[in-house]
């Protein structure tokens, strides 16, 4: 009987990691059937009705499994999961780091050749995704980054076990780290690309050739990265640059909107890495320019063919690849100045713009409201400090320096909007995090994530960034919403993406070096009613004429460098 029900348990795991349900729930059925496995067949059942979205069902087919046996780690799973999807983080976060403990102690003790260390393996694949999940929505990103790393290591292939590595490069981001540990980490998912990339060995090296660049992206949609698109799509210099898009992602009314400009749109949803690379290559490229680097859905595994004898990341990424096969990686003067120390963090070389590595084009993704112009302490008669950057990337040494801020201006406010406190259970660590920190809660305000948040900039006088992962498209809309941001500028290129914004919108003073400036500079405007309204109502205006929304300028500079980097190819033997 032990032999069967490992049998029906192996095919149902299977059917599961498949997507078939159906499969899954006749598994489910044969050993419910059976007296000495009903509580394995419900218990599987369970697990089926909770990944179709029957929650009801799978709770109370779970609940009726532990009545019999409490300890049954199926059903448990089955609960934890549930709290994962319902976010009940408070509920989810313990269940979770109870089973992998558990369910990873019962493996190792178990031969990796035993039938129930795979079930096992299975369980804590998904159990380390629901974990990391919680705990990035929990605000807690280190946490997050070694689920997901222990994730990747229970893959049982070389592409899963890359692709879960890539969310744990992007997750290590919210927290500081050394330029050589980033390399170091980023290299070895460069280990783990087991493809034979192309030679590119009969393309003719003409120097001064119209050249066919490719922009390859999962987020030509409703997505951060599309504010900056435009620019590379509508402003190139049609003479000398053919310009083809290789989207990767859904489709919306954004895809829609940036698919009227003069380019060549080629839809690779769905293709293997393989088949794109092929696909790619047969187009002719020239130079492709990766806009996602480590971020969800993205291009790298592509890439790792090289399908274009130049590749570039940038824009959609603030570290390193770790893939030898990217040549360059597009930054700045300020973020990564030439000579600077941190560019030895990056295995790419640095394609340096002399102002900013990326142009804001607002109303790509939303129509923008016009900018509230009158300050809200002019009506309130305090100041309101904001943040809508997501609450995972404030650090607690980010929000004590928030407080020092509030301590220091008399009766100002403090609003944090974000997903997180769209939730019962985020509000709940949230609340508990700042009064752990000593935070006056009377004068802190959670508010949920919605789809206005850019008209409640109004009611906020100065924001604060996050460090050291800066906001970026935050920055910019707060920016042109009239809100001042300050910004502390750090060591890598990711931490000085906010002095980059603002230094190109021409408000360099609003760029501090330390902690203690940074709170100085915010004490310094929110003590100034009067400067405070002066940036509210030319903020706007001065930033419409500003590098940072200079596409001419921008795109000049642009193809300028890939003239640059395709030269230089053609120098190489």
């Amino acid at each position: 009987m032990a032999d069967e029900k490992m049998n029906w348990l192996t095919l149902a795991d299977r059917f599961a990691a498949d997507g078939d349900l159906k499969g899954m729930r006749a598994c489910a059925r044969e050993l419910w059937a059976k007296a000495a496995t009903a509580l394995d067949g419900a218990a599987l059942m369970a697990e089926a009705a909770l990944y179709a979205g029957e929650y009801d069902e799978a709770a109370t087919l779970a609940d009726e499994v532990l009545k019999a046996r409490p300890r049954h780690l199926r059903a448990r799973f089955v609960l934890a999961g549930l709290a994962a999807q319902e976010f009940r983080l408070d509920d989810a976060l313990p269940r979770l780091a109870g089973l992998a403990e558990e369910a990873g102690r019962g493996r190792i003790a178990l031969d990796p050749d035993d039938p129930y260390a795979q079930v096992l393996t299975r369980l804590l694949r998904q159990v380390y995704g629901w974990l990391a999940d919680s705990y990035y929505l929990a605000a807690e990103p280190e946490q997050a980054a070694q689920a997901l790393l222990s994730c990747s290591r229970l893959q049982d292939t070389p592409e899963g076990e890359a692709d879960i590595y890539s969310k744990y490069l992007f997750m290590r981001n919210y927290r500081d780290q050394s330029p050589a540990a980033a390399r170091r980490e980023a290299e070895a998912y460069a280990a783990m690309q087991k493809v034979t990339p192309y030679a590119h060995q009969n393309v003719r090296k003409l120097p001064g050739k119209k050249l066919k660049i490719g922009y390859i992206s999962p987020d030509f949609r409703q997505h951060a990265v599309a504010s900056f698109v435009s620019p590379l799509l509508k402003c190139f210099d049609g003479d000398h640059f053919s310009v083809y898009c290789y989207a990767l992602g859904r489709q919306d009314a954004v895809t829609k909107r940036l698919r009227t400009g003069p380019v060549c749109w080629r839809d690779l949803r769905g293709r293997s890495p393989r088949t794109a690379a092929r696909l790619i290559a047969e187009d002719h490229i020239d130079i492709l320019v990766d806009l996602s680097g480590h971020s969800q859905g993205n291009a790298l595994p592509i890439l790792a063919h090289r399908p274009a004898p130049v590749q570039v990341s940038g824009i959609g990424y603030t570290n390193t690849t770790g893939l030898s096969v990217i040549d360059y990686f597009l930054s700045d003067e300020t973020c990564l100045p030439t000579g600077d120390s941190a560019a030895a963090g990056f295995t790419e070389e640095i394609l340096r713009l002399p102002h900013s590595h990326l142009c804001y084009q607002p109303g790509a993704v939303r129509e923008i409201p016009a900018a509230g112009m009158e300050a809200p302490v002019l009506r309130n008669h305090y100041v309101t400090f904001g943040s809508f950057n997501n609450i995972a990337k404030a650090t607690d040494e980010t929000l004590l320096l928030w407080r020092g801020i509030l301590d220091q201006v008399k009766g100002s406010r403090l609003i944090l909007k974000g997903k997180m406190c769209s939730i019962p259970s985020g509000r709940d660590l949230l609340t508990a995090r700042l009064r752990k920190l000593a935070f006056d809660l009377s004068r802190v305000e959670l508010r949920p994530y919605s789809p206005d948040y850019l008209e409640q900039y109004r009611d906020i006088d100065i924001a604060l960034d996050t460090f050291p992962y800066n906001g970026g498209l935050t920055t910019c809309e707060a920016l042109y919403m009239g809100v001042p941001v300050i910004t502390l500028r750090g060591r890598t290129h990711g931490s000085r993406f906010g002095a980059s914004i603002l230094k190109n919108a021409g408000v360099r003073e609003l760029v501090v070096e330390n902690d203690l400036n940074y709170v100085r500079r915010a004490v310094q405007i929110g003590t100034s009613p009067e400067l405070i309204g002066a940036y509210h109502s030319g903020l706007r205006a001065n930033l419409l004429k500003s590098d940072l929304m200079n596409a001419k300028q921008y795109m000049e500079e642009l193809e300028t460098s890939f003239r640059f980097a395709w030269c230089k190819f053609c120098e190489t033997r």
